[in-house]
């Protein structure tokens, strides 16, 4: 029998089948001894030991069409970045830095901001010019009002979406509407620091309906970016591409580097200067790290 592993806790996998219900299975020796293991979001085989019980053991892998690290999870379809316009206001770095991950993973990335019946017009503006030339779709939503939630149903369905974002933001709330259930715990926000509680604990598939997954996350403050490189960090900020090939260097970075379409094109305010003050601190941040 085919599902999904959609939680994984002290050794027990938790096995959807559509049109049967959850199965609690253990994962074969075999596993153990390949190296492999089972993650959230897995496609597998399993064997059913006791159908009243709905337990079972988890037989085999099927292959794995992409595997993220944070959260580990694999065959996520797409993120959605969660962030609120107020209350708290937008960390633009730290989603830079979402975006620029899920862009490493090769993972379809929109960006949802949540409170926008909090925000001004020129609150809502400045976000949405920006984020205009980035390349993501980007949605304005109230949780609270109820608004703008049936374009967010459109967008997952029928696939595997990953969301993550700060704490705080609605995160856990947006899902709760979305499966019209009150399926994750809610942390109220602190108004001292502007936070919510971090509510989320394991990353879990929840199953909407019709082939339909969320993945929850943990509410991140920060996202390490060691590792990466910062020559190819121009990559992932696609509205650099277009100026690009007007640089006068070929291997331009967007930098130091006299002709450089990039900063002509930030200075003319084509493209956001926060953006591109968000893509300096990042780059000078892996530079660093590179050195040592």
């Amino acid at each position: 029998m085919q599902g999904k592993i959609i939680k994984g806790i002290a050794g027990f996998y938790y096995v959807n089948v559509e049109g049967k219900g959850i199965f609690e299975c253990n994962a074969k020796g075999a596993f153990r001894k390949s190296e492999i293991k089972p993650l959230v979001g897995d496609d597998c085989e399993i064997d059913i030991i006791n159908g009243e019980d709905m337990t079972g053991n988890v037989v085999d892998i099927l292959e794995r069409k992409c595997e993220m690290i944070r959260p580990a999870c694999a065959n996520v379809d797409q993120a959605v970045i969660i962030f609120s316009i107020k209350t708290p206001d937008p960390n633009f770095n730290l989603l830079d830095r979402f975006l620029m991950y899920m862009d490493h993973c090769s993972v379809d990335c929109s960006i949802i901001f949540n409170k926008d019946d909090l925000a001004n017009a020129d609150e809502i503006a400045l976000v949405r010019d920006t984020y205009k030339g980035s390349g993501y779709k980007l949605l304005f939503v109230s949780v609270r009002e109820n608004d703008g939630i049936d374009e967010v149903r459109d967008l997952i369905k029928n696939k595997t979406t990953v969301v993550a974002g700060p704490s705080g933001v609605g995160k856990s709330s947006l899902i709760n509407l979305l499966c019209e259930n009150e399926v994750m715990e809610t942390g109220r926000i602190s108004y001292k620091t502007e936070r919510g509680r971090h509510t989320t604990r394991h990353s879990e598939l929840i199953y909407v309906g019709d082939s339909t997954y969320i993945m929850d996350t943990p509410g991140f403050s920060s996202l390490n970016v060691f590792g990466y490189d910062c020559d190819t960090l121009k990559f992932s900020y696609r509205e650099f591409e277009k100026y690009a090939e007007s640089c006068r260097f070929r291997t331009c970075v967007h930098v130091n580097e006299p002709g450089c379409a990039v900063k002509q094109a930030v200075e003319n305010g084509e493209i956001s200067k926060i953006r591109y003050e968000n893509y300096l601190s990042i780059y000078n941040e892996l530079l660093n790290d590179r050195k040592w």
